[in-house]
């Protein structure tokens, strides 16, 4: 797997912080290093395609942070026309699918992206998990 620069020039972007520790990232700056990761390999950003892989990636950031403790990984790439996301969080619980409520907001982003991925992995680790998603490109 290709490990690009972060678009957003984040230190420690996509790479696996010593001990666990959260990194400053924004659902933001990861869809703009996907966002330019697909334009690398001839996705359309105007594309279905680009659009479910930009939700998962938010979403998955975003429940990282939210949901998670803190953002630990955030490694996107490109292999066998396939978008790989593994992001990794501080929180050893697994996500999972909240009864929707009309009192309570939210609890849509792990079923989006259990709809719009292709292969989803949960991996325990002794500082919280990483979750790779796999989302087809064609």
């Amino acid at each position: 797997m290709e490990d690009l620069p972060a678009a957003d020039n984040t230190p420690g972007f996509g790479r696996p912080p010593p001990g666990g520790r959260p990194i400053d990232a924004s659902a933001a700056g990861a869809r703009r290093r996907v966002g330019e990761l697909l334009l690398r390999v001839g996705v359309s950003l105007d594309s279905v395609i680009a659009a479910d892989a930009l939700i998962v990636t938010t979403e998955l950031i975003t429940n990282a942070i939210r949901h998670g403790g803190g953002l630990t990984l955030f490694l996107p790439a490109v292999t066998d026309n396939a978008l790989h996301l593994s992001v990794g969080d501080a929180s050893p619980r697994a996500p999972f699918v909240r009864p929707h409520s009309p009192d309570l907001p939210g609890g849509h982003g792990w079923p989006l992206i259990q709809r719009l991925s292709e292969h989803i992995s949960i991996t325990p680790r002794p500082d919280g998990k990483i979750i790779e998603a796999v989302v087809r490109l064609s």
